[in-house]
């Protein structure tokens, strides 16, 4: 039995159709795959590109974060392969994701602590300065101090500093906005971009695609964590494998 021709051509266009979808659904888990869950090479892009970048600035071999990986990206894998005496192909395979994994981390554990640590007051809701801290860093604290009876809410904080909620990124702007570190607001893939790469001596921010999250003077302002959802201190530690480490420039 021969198939009309219009039937053919719906056929066709459902199985194109199939196709798009597939390749876009492929598309949108590879712009979220966490670093070294693939290997990278030039033409791919997403959140483990951009982590790849900023790890390679980290470590000695500035690199443009954008998140994707071009000529110039190739370029620094190239010479980080160099520095390393890896084969020299411009590829970054998982092998070596887990190799500049444990540099980047002993290169955080070896940075400078700052002077003194915040503590949690009394009212388990401040936060008091450690003493010689620099006006920016007391002007964060206190900024955070302000918020830390507000409720989460989703885009809290990105039209207006002041506001009636705050989400992860909403809250760290406003931190980094009081201590005069951030013109405007930022998202939590925004901050991935931040300052300048590594931990800072007394403001560190800790951001990916889905989160992010501010330590100043050694203490974690936080949306999430032990107790009630929202912007507070949280003395208890969080591993921060997996975030892109940034700083503001002198602190």
């Amino acid at each position: 039995m021969t198939i009309p021709v219009r039937g053919r051509t719906r056929a066709a266009y459902r199985t194109v159709a199939m196709i798009t979808l597939a390749a876009s659904l492929s598309a949108a888990a590879d712009a979220h795959a966490a670093f070294g869950d693939r290997g990278l090479r030039r033409g791919m892009h997403g959140h483990d590109v951009r982590v790849l970048q900023s790890w390679l600035t980290r470590v000695g071999v500035p690199t443009t974060v954008d998140g994707r990986f071009g000529r110039r990206t190739r370029r620094s894998v190239r010479r980080y392969e160099r520095r390393e005496s890896h084969r020299v192909d411009g590829r970054f395979s998982r092998v070596q994701a887990r190799g500049l994994r444990k540099r980047v981390e002993r290169a955080a554990a070896a940075a400078p602590a700052p002077a003194g640590q915040a503590v949690v007051s009394g009212d388990g809701r401040t936060a008091v300065a450690p003493a010689g801290a620099p006006p920016a860093v007391v002007a964060a604290i206190a900024a955070a101090n302000r918020i830390t009876r507000k409720p989460y809410r989703y885009g809290g904080g990105h039209g207006r500093f002041e506001d009636s909620g705050y989400d992860c990124s909403g809250a760290v702007s406003y931190v980094l906005h009081g201590a005069g570190v951030l013109g405007g607001t930022r998202d939590s893939s925004g901050f991935m971009r931040y300052g300048a790469a590594g931990p800072g001596r007394w403001i560190t921010v800790y951001a990916q695609g889905g989160h992010a999250y501010v330590v100043v003077a050694g203490l974690r302002f936080d949306t999430s964590g032990r107790g009630e959802k929202g912007p507070r201190w949280r003395p208890e530690p969080r591993a921060g494998r997996g975030y892109t480490v940034r700083h503001p420039a002198r602190f």
